[in-house]
């Protein structure tokens, strides 16, 4: 069987026990009997348990931005690409659990190098979406024009929203990617619009005060 092949086989089973068993507690022993190779053979591809995380990480990350880029690319306004550029996130959640339990909820938590690599994923899906948001404020007609700061504020707001709902997906497994997508697309994009046309919020003054 060729390498590319094996290593792949190796990282599908790999990711079903990190999710299952978490980084600390899954054993290599068990993904190479899983797998059916030789522990020694995972160490020989993958390097060390480390390297086998890494593998499956960066992998998965790599699906998640080319489901997320392909859905972006498809025409229309830069709201509408954005819109379907989040109902492919929460898409790809919800159709490969295990995945985002590796990358969402283990990663953050483990050695510096697994680390590094969460946070260039991050960069990488933040960087796309404050590209749309930036379109979509530069063909808005608004009265107010907001600058490259704005725009990489709402991106933050929006990958950290998404971030967050994925764990709100779990608990409502009746929601569809497509309806949590319109919500969230209608607390934040709609907001910005109100924005743009120099709407904005300000608390009211506390009684008695001047």
């Amino acid at each position: 069987m060729p390498r590319e092949v094996r290593e792949q086989q190796i990282i599908d089973v790999a990711i079903q026990v990190f999710a299952k068993r978490g980084y600390h507690a899954a054993s290599v022993d068990e993904i190479a009997e899983l797998a059916g190779i030789s522990k020694p053979m995972v160490y020989l591809y993958l390097d060390s348990k480390e390297g086998l995380f890494l593998a499956c990480l960066r992998r998965e990350a790599d699906r998640l931005m080319a489901a997320f880029q392909e859905a972006a690319r498809d025409g229309g306004t830069p709201e509408r690409r954005l819109h379907a550029a989040l109902v492919a996130f929460f898409g790809f959640v919800a159709g490969s659990r295990d995945s985002w339990v590796v990358l969402h909820r283990q990663a953050s938590e483990l050695s510096e190098a697994i680390a590094a690599a969460v946070a260039e994923a991050r960069r990488a899906v933040m960087a796309q979406v404050a590209g749309l948001v930036r379109h979509g404020i530069a063909e808005a007609d608004g009265k107010v024009q907001l600058g490259d700061e704005d725009a990489d504020f709402v991106a933050h707001a929006l990958v950290g929203a998404a971030d967050s709902l994925t764990d709100w997906m779990e608990r409502h497994p009746n929601q569809s990617p497509e309806g949590i997508a319109l919500r969230l697309m209608n607390m934040v994009w709609v907001g910005m619009s109100h924005v743009l046309e120099g709407e904005t919020w300000a608390p009211s003054p506390v009684r008695g005060e001047d």
